[in-house]
C-alpha cells in the first residue's frame, strides 16, 4: 500500500489571527452592513444570480434576472428551456452560450439529482454544472444560512494586499480567512472585503480613503514610496498627501498593482533616454 499523500502546508499570512478579526472590524465600520449585491428571494435564484455573474457586474445581471425568473421560477422550469431560448435573455451577460450549458445542466442536476431543490452542502453544490467553491460559498453564505466564505479577485487582491492572506489561490486564501475568524464572520467578511475592494482597493487603490492604512502591508511596503510629501506644518511634522489621478479621487496611480509587480520592476533594467 503506497504512504499517504502529504499535505500541502498552508502559507502563514503576515497578520495573525487576531490582527485579522482587528481589521476586518474597521472594515466593517467603513462599509456597514455590507451584503452581497445580487437581488434575490431564495437560493434557486442566488444560484442562477451567482452564475451569470461570472465576468459581469451584480447591476447588469440585476437587470436581466427580474423577467428570468418570472419565465423560469424554479429549476423544474429551467430545465424544460432550450439554450436558443435561454440565450438571448441572457446575452447582455457576456459569455452567454457557456452560462446558458451552465444553467440548463445545473437546472437538469438539481431536478434528477435533488428533487428540485437547491442542494445544501459543499460536496452536493460543487458537483453542479457551472459550480465552483466561490459560487456554492455564496449560496450557501447567503441563501441556506450555512457558513461560507467566498473568495473572487476582489478577496484576493484585497487580502494579500493587507497582508491578511498569502497566496494567489482561492482554496487557500479562503483556508486562511476561515482559519482566523469565527464561522459567524465568514460571509460577512468576505461582503466587506469585495465592497472594499470594488470602492476603494481597487486595482489602482484609493489608499488615502481605506480605514486599514496603517495595517496594509502593501501600503507601507510599495504604495507609500509613491505618496508625494505635502509642506511641513507649523509643528514641525510632515503631511503627506497621494498624487491626485485627475478623476474625481486621490489615488496612487504610479504604484504596482501588488507586491509581486513590485518586485518585478526593481529587478527590472532601468531605462536611459536615449538622446
Amino acid at each position: 500500500m503506497p504512504p499517504p499523500a502529504k499535505k500541502t502546508a498552508i502559507p502563514k499570512p503576515p497578520k495573525s489571527a487576531a490582527d485579522t478579526r482587528r481589521i476586518l472590524a474597521a472594515l466593517s465600520t467603513q462599509h456597514p452592513n455590507a451584503d452581497t449585491e445580487l437581488n434575490f428571494r431564495n437560493a434557486y435564484e442566488l444560484l442562477v444570480a451567482t452564475i451569470l455573474s461570472a465576468q459581469c457586474t451584480d447591476e447588469r445581471v440585476n437587470q436581466v434576472t427580474p423577467a428570468l425568473f418570472k419565465r423560469y421560477p424554479d429549476a423544474r422550469a429551467l430545465a424544460k428551456a432550450t439554450t436558443a431560448e435561454l440565450e438571448p435573455q441572457i446575452q447582455s451577460t457576456g459569455f452567454f452560450r457557456a452560462k446558458s450549458r451552465s444553467l440548463l445542466g445545473m437546472a437538469t442536476e438539481v431536478v434528477d439529482n435533488h428533487g428540485g431543490g437547491v442542494p445544501g452542502t459543499m460536496d452536493e453544490l460543487v458537483k453542479l454544472p457551472g459550480v465552483g467553491r466561490k459560487t456554492a460559498n455564496v449560496v450557501l453564505g447567503h441563501a441556506l444560512g450555512v457558513p461560507g466564505l467566498p473568495v473572487d479577485r476582489h478577496v484576493l487582491r484585497v487580502a494579500n494586499r493587507i497582508g491578511i492572506a498569502k497566496s494567489e489561490e482561492p482554496e487557500v486564501v479562503e483556508q486562511q480567512l476561515c482559519g482566523a475568524l469565527p464561522p459567524a464572520d465568514w460571509t460577512r467578511s468576505s461582503d466587506t472585503l469585495i465592497l472594499h475592494g470594488r470602492r476603494i482597493c481597487k486595482p489602482k487603490p484609493l489608499c488615502p480613503q481605506c480605514a486599514v492604512r496603517a495595517d496594509c502591508v502593501y501600503y507601507r511596503a510599495v504604495v507609500s514610496k509613491f505618496v508625494a510629501p505635502a509642506p511641513k506644518t507649523g509643528h514641525g511634522s510632515t503631511r503627506f498627501k497621494a498624487r491626485s489621478t485627475g478623476r474625481g479621487g486621490a489615488a496612487v496611480a504610479k504604484a504596482p498593482a501588488s507586491l509581486a509587480e513590485a518586485k518585478r520592476r526593481r529587478g527590472a533594467p532601468r531605462q536611459t533616454r536615449t538622446k
